[in-house]
């Protein structure tokens, strides 16, 4: 399988969801990324100007045991 690319329209939710508990796993696995790619929003190195989201999108995962 392929990995999508990352775009800045995916890194206020990733930002979002790591802000409320949601881990690597899941996150990437719903936009069908390289968990290195949450890493490296979140430690700043791709889209480090783009704020959170104010809410997950109705389509996000519920976090299991969160």
């Amino acid at each position: 399988m392929q990995d999508q690319k990352l775009t800045p329209e995916m890194v206020p939710v990733i930002k979002l969801a790591r802000k409320k508990g949601y881990n690597y796993a899941l996150i990437a696995a719903h936009y069908k990324i390289n968990q290195g790619r949450i890493a490296d929003v979140m430690k700043g190195r791709l889209f480090p100007e783009v704020p959170p989201a104010e809410n997950l999108p109705p389509d996000f995962p519920n976090q299991v045991g969160g």
